[in-house]
């Protein structure tokens, strides 16, 4: 597994659907990676479905729970943060589905 200092690693996906060209979306999401690092992000990926274009993943690392925690903690509670997000919420098809993951790999 991959440990850390504080315990396992977490990967957050955001999986969503892109309202319009996808490539504005993807663009816009790939400038978002410094805000992502500075909530404590260390690894940032953007993955788009090769069948279906308008389908998009954000995968992002964090080296410990407590960091991931820190992130969701801010997007519930952060007035700033609520504002950049309606921003993403008129540029996707519904909502991002969020699922966190931790790698059992060995």
């Amino acid at each position: 597994m991959a440990e850390t200092k504080d315990g396992l690693r977490r990967v957050l996906h955001l999986k969503m659907r892109a309202l319009g060209e996808p490539s504005q979306v993807i663009a816009l999401i790939r400038t978002s990676a410094p805000f992502y690092r500075a909530l404590g992000g260390t690894g940032f990926r953007v993955l788009q479905n090769v069948d279906d274009p308008a389908q998009i993943l954000v995968e992002i690392e964090y080296e410990s729970h407590a960091a991931l925690e820190l992130n969701r903690h801010k997007v519930a509670s952060d007035p700033m943060m609520r504002t950049f997000l309606q921003g993403w919420r008129a540029i996707l098809q519904g909502n991002a589905d969020m699922d966190v993951y931790e790698n059992v790999t060995g």
